[in-house]
């Protein structure tokens, strides 16, 4: 498996905090040559399976959010998720519980007609249970990403390459597509490269990309393996909260670092997480002494993942 230095770490988190930061930019900021910034990225791309990909937020982009768990037999679920995984209107996938368990993260339009929901899961008697969560609220995740990828720089260093937040952004409209399609791709495409993916100038693509950049209707997440910063152990944390606590006890998991994902959702259980760990161990300490600590949490369903079939935005 690759090992990252310092170096290394410092561009991933550079690129964590702006994934289209120029490499210019990244290099001043970590007293590097832009050269070595080029170059480690290539190797962290070959290597390592690192992407930064462009991504509609679903609550400022007008999307409604869901959670699929679906249940099948051992033998059919890696062939199942596969096809799942080739929709467009699947984020990410993940087997989970033994490998029996099929998590599967929608994006549709808030008036979609719901078809992968309603319709679209294949009918097969393969699939013994299904149930679908409406994310209502991110409290974290998304567009702040893991911080365990994030602690290789100084506070100096995080506010020069921190952008900055201007208005309140432009919604996306049918236009977008193709640069939306195009970021998804490689979130780091140059402006000529998506000027030939849209059909515009690159000076119409800059002041598109700034306007969706601005609110955060648009925002670039960074795909690697969170192996290489020791987190090889993973699960999805269903939980029932007690309403009353359910907006405090969530902001308080969302500065947990061993947290990637906080939202409340619909279902039995109204909040789920993510939990990024070194081992088993470490999960088990999490889950009984942190999430332990917490009175409100009535129920807690521990689902360990076992593989990412898809990742945000992968084809």
């Amino acid at each position: 498996m690759t090992t990252l230095d310092a170096v290394d770490r410092a561009v991933v988190h550079a690129l964590h905090l702006d994934g289209r930061a120029p490499f210019t930019k990244i290099g001043d900021v970590l007293g590097v040559s832009t050269q070595t910034v080029a170059r480690r990225y290539r190797r962290l791309r070959e290597e390592a399976g690192l992407r930064v990909v462009g991504l509609p937020d679903p609550q400022r982009a007008g999307q409604a959010e869901w959670m699929v768990r679906l249940t099948a037999t051992p033998h059919t679920a890696q062939d199942l998720a596969q096809a799942l995984a080739r929709r467009a209107d699947t984020a990410w996938i993940k087997l989970t519980s033994g490998g029996t368990e099929i998590c599967v993260n929608v994006h549709t339009p808030a008036a979609s007609d719901h078809a992968l929901l309603l319709r679209d899961i294949p009918r097969t008697a393969s699939i013994t249970a299904v149930s679908a969560h409406q994310l209502l609220h991110r409290y974290f995740g998304g567009p702040t990403g893991w911080r365990g990828r994030a602690n290789a720089l100084d506070a100096a260093q995080i506010a020069a390459l921190t952008p900055v937040r201007s208005g309140p952004g432009k919604p996306l409209t049918s236009d977008d597509s193709a640069l939306l399609t195009a970021l998804q791709r490689d979130g780091r495409a140059g402006l000529a490269e998506l000027a030939a993916a849209t059909g515009w100038s690159p000076a119409t693509v800059a002041r598109r990309l700034a306007d969706l950049q601005a609110g955060g209707t648009v925002f670039f997440d960074l795909e690697i393996d969170p192996e290489l910063f020791g987190a090889t152990t993973q699960a999805l944390l269903w939980m029932a909260v007690a309403p009353a606590r359910l907006d405090r006890v969530a902001r308080t998991l969302a500065t947990h670092p061993e947290l990637a994902l906080v939202a409340a959702t619909t279902g039995p259980a109204n909040l789920v997480a993510q939990a990024l760990c070194p081992d088993a161990a470490a999960l088990h300490r999490y889950l009984t002494q942190r999430l332990g600590a917490l009175d409100a949490i009535r129920t807690l369903e521990t689902a360990p993942v076992l593989r990412t079939v898809k990742a945000a935005a992968s084809r």
